[in-house]
């Protein structure tokens, strides 16, 4: 059994209102009583993608953390600091050439006996999002190499189906089609878990499990609960999702007061 904690949309900006959200809901998860194999953060880390935004991230997610800390970026994120401040990659490949820092960002880790696959579908320049084909490309030769072997979960930020909030839904992710096809050729595939709406979700996409995180910073007011498109008031979410032996996803919500 596979047990992993989720936490999105941080939107840290150097306010102490940001910083202090988003420190609650890490002590709370730090102080469990019981193991987690590992924490996600799907994306929109920083507020503007500045590198002051990425070092306060690092500091917050990565220093002494107990478990395993798998991130991807979101349409506030920047490539280029996100790899230097938060990833602490240096900028040069290996043959001392200066790193594609626009290039996607995607990550594979095995967590346990699970793959984890996090993908950039982020779009620098707006607040859409789009799987490209570099990371098809990737993800394709992922799976090839896993040749069903093992389950797989897909994380990534924005929304491939509608959210049923007419903003937000201007902000989904671009040309679902192929990654739909992609996950009904994969029946390793056990679900696929975003972040992007601020609101904790469950549906369905191309027959599997599609699980929304709900926003450290704040969250989506839907058009029947009133006017304004955030709350600022409601408490930090997180989510945790337990995979089982069957391969079932199972997500429980939480809220960090």
């Amino acid at each position: 059994m596979l047990v992993l904690a989720q936490i999105s949309d941080l939107h840290l900006d150097g306010t102490d209102r940001a910083t202090e959200r988003a420190e609650r809901v890490v002590a709370h998860l730090r102080a469990l009583p019981g193991p987690l194999d590992a924490l996600l953060v799907t994306g929109d880390i920083a507020d503007h993608g500045e590198e002051a935004e990425y070092k306060e991230a690092a500091r917050l997610l990565f220093t002494d953390a107990p478990w395993p800390v798998l991130t991807c970026p979101g349409n506030h994120d920047v490539r280029g600091p996100y790899r230097t401040a938060l990833l602490g990659e240096s900028g040069t490949s290996a043959s001392g050439r200066p790193a594609a820092s626009e290039a996607a960002i995607n990550r594979a880790h095995r967590v346990g006996g699970t793959e984890i696959l996090m993908l950039d579908s982020s779009l620098p320049g707006s607040d859409e999002g789009l799987l490209d084909e570099e990371t098809y490309a990737w993800l394709e030769e992922r799976l090839a190499r896993l040749a069903g072997a093992v389950p797989v979960l897909l994380s990534f930020h924005h929304h491939p189906v509608p959210m049923h909030h007419p903003r937000l839904d201007t902000w989904r992710l671009r040309s679902p089609e192929p990654l739909a096809a992609l996950v009904r050729r994969h029946p390793e595939i056990a679900g696929l878990i975003i972040g992007h709406a601020h609101t904790p979700a469950a549906t369905t996409f191309a027959g599997r499990p599609l699980v929304v995180g709900p926003g450290v910073v704040s969250t989506l007011r839907l058009p029947w609960e009133g006017e304004g498109l955030v709350d600022l008031d409601s408490p930090a979410g997180l989510a945790f999702h337990v995979l089982d032996d069957e391969r079932r996803l199972t997500t429980h919500f939480r809220v960090v007061t």
